[in-house]
């Protein structure tokens, strides 16, 4: 390829175009105007949050349901420090997140002396947080280094990356040769592997699915799986929809739920898919003596938590084919376990657990549940109207529609996310829903969701506080402080950042409030009070 003459930050630009990037978040400051001016002169849409950390979140949300890496372009030191908790949280839910931010330049002190923005080690920083991190030392490697952060984020396991350019660097010219993508295949998973996992099928009368994030792109291929052995499915939260929630054999996603331990212990097998099987998924319980099979593209992964009888370590939608092409070659085992039967005894009883957990929000999900399309996503946040309503009493039907901050936990989620959610996929419903404490984490980007234009009901579910902690607290010692927040009028502060803000007074308004917000030529937010208990 031939070679010009360019600046870091066109060949930055340059770089990403060449990788396919549709659009960038992020917020320009001193040190990152030559990206910026480079950016104005290409064809990347450019979205400007309110925070870097709703930056962060917004092309988490774009990534997770587009497959595509979501980009964030930062300044230094406290922007990129800002924008930490997001690359923390994709890499707890193995979400490929390209964050880039100038450093200190290349012939700065050792020592700390004071420059603009400079922190002990921005580099070391974002490094401890993401999977894969690294810092350019010329203009002609940004090319490279850009080809090696999405061949990272895209071979394996999906995780964040940070590339770090010193600020010297984006104004510095050099004569840069264009670098081609890296095309990585999926992983393919091994013969003898498959053959353990066909053998254990073989014997199995009372097979489960358990499937997570990690099999989000294998939704056709699960679902044949399933109806292949006859097996009920049951998920995490980052795997709801995965098999349709009106399926004979979906159980939803219920992997918290007591019964769900009940049900594996009454399993003669269960198959794991794309799972860590960890607190992260909401799996709260061991592994029983149940034998198990785990099928995951991290090899580090199939032993983690629960050592399987046996692992096919691939891409979950290879590894499946590749076992129901197994499957129909051995006609012996096509499968009649009363997997439809079990799925049903079940699904009674996850189904009543979930609506006595989530009962204070059963309203709600009914509600949203008669306006929501079936293809809609609903970004949630770390909040009790998300993890006890709608995570398990909000049926979803597609894979990559119900998004939740997982494993880290973070607060102020949902409503970022959606906005990236709904910029990578305008035609689709997109809703966001939070709590009164989580969603003050980042309700300036509803300034940004204005901006953009986007029809976006962002629904605040008001219980006076931080809930969960105030709960916690109250069953630990009584000694309840710091998580009654005085009363928002949040309808007023949506509209003085250019939304609609409306309140209303039961769960039942919710549902007719949010379709109208789906029409609007803007977001709408949509104020609800817990019900007293």
């Amino acid at each position: 390829m031939s070679s010009t003459l360019v600046n870091g930050g066109q060949a930055l630009v340059d770089a990403l175009v060449a990788h396919e990037v549709e659009t960038v978040f992020g917020i320009p400051g001193t040190h990152n105007l030559a990206i910026y001016s480079a950016i104005k002169e290409s064809p990347i849409r450019h979205i400007t949050p309110r925070h870097e950390q709703g930056a962060g979140y917004a092309a988490d949300g774009y990534a997770r349901v587009s497959g595509r890496p979501g980009v964030v372009v930062t300044t230094t030191g406290p922007a990129i420090l800002n924008a930490a908790a997001a690359a923390a949280q994709a890499q707890s839910d193995s979400i490929p997140v390209l964050f880039i931010a100038p450093g200190m330049p290349l012939q700065h002190p050792g020592g700390y002396n004071g420059l603009l923005h400079e922190v002990k080690s921005q580099f070391d920083a974002m490094s401890a947080v993401v999977a894969h991190a690294q810092r350019v030392t010329s203009v002609e490697e940004i090319p490279h280094a850009v080809a090696q952060c999405f061949a990272a984020m895209t071979s394996g396991r999906p995780r964040p990356a940070y590339l770090e350019i010193p600020l010297d660097l984006l104004e510095k010219e050099a004569e840069v040769r264009a670098e081609a993508p890296v095309l990585t295949p999926p992983a393919a998973p091994g013969t003898s592997q498959l053959t353990d996992v066909l053998d254990l099928l073989a014997g199995s009368a009372r097979p489960l699915v358990v499937a997570g994030g990690g099999a989000s792109g294998a939704a056709t291929e699960l679902r044949a799986f399933a109806e292949a052995i006859d097996a009920p499915v049951v998920t995490s939260a980052n795997g709801k929809g995965l098999l349709p929630e009106d399926h004979p054999l979906a159980l939803g996603a219920g992997v918290h739920l007591e019964a769900t331990l009940e049900l594996v212990r009454e399993s003669d097998l269960v198959v794991a898919v794309g799972t860590e099987l960890a607190p992260a998924d909401w799996w709260w319980g061991p592994v029983p003596e149940t034998p198990l099979v785990r099928i995951d593209v991290d090899p580090l992964a199939v032993n983690t938590n629960a050592r399987p009888a046996a692992a096919v370590v691939g891409d979950a939608a290879l590894a499946l084919g590749a076992l129901n092409a197994g499957l129909e070659q051995r006609s012996a085992m096509s499968c009649d376990n009363g997997g439809a039967a079990r799925a049903e005894s079940w699904r009674a009883r996850l189904s009543a657990e979930a609506r006595t957990m989530g009962a204070a929000y059963l309203g709600l999900c009914e509600s949203l549940a008669e306006v929501l399309e079936d293809d809609a996503v609903v970004t949630a946040d770390q909040s009790m109207s998300c993890y006890y309503g709608l995570m398990a009493n909000l049926p979803r039907y597609r894979a990559r529609s119900f998004l939740y901050p997982a494993g880290l936990g973070t607060l102020g989620y949902a409503l970022p996310a959606a906005t990236g959610a709904k910029l990578a996929l305008p035609d689709r419903q997109v809703v966001a829903v939070l709590g009164d404490g989580g969603v003050m984490f980042s309700v300036a980007e509803l300034a940004a969701a204005a901006e953009a234009g986007l029809a976006l009901p962002v629904v605040i579910v008001d219980n006076g506080g931080y809930g969960e902690i105030r709960n916690e607290m109250r069953d630990r010692d009584g000694r309840i402080i710091a998580v009654d927040l005085p009363g928002t009028d949040f309808p007023a502060l949506a509209r003085a950042m250019g939304c609609e803000g409306v309140a209303v007074d039961s769960y039942a308004e919710v549902g007719p409030a949010v379709l109208e917000a789906l029409s609007a030529d803007r977001p709408t937010l949509i104020h609800v009070r817990e019900p007293a208990a």
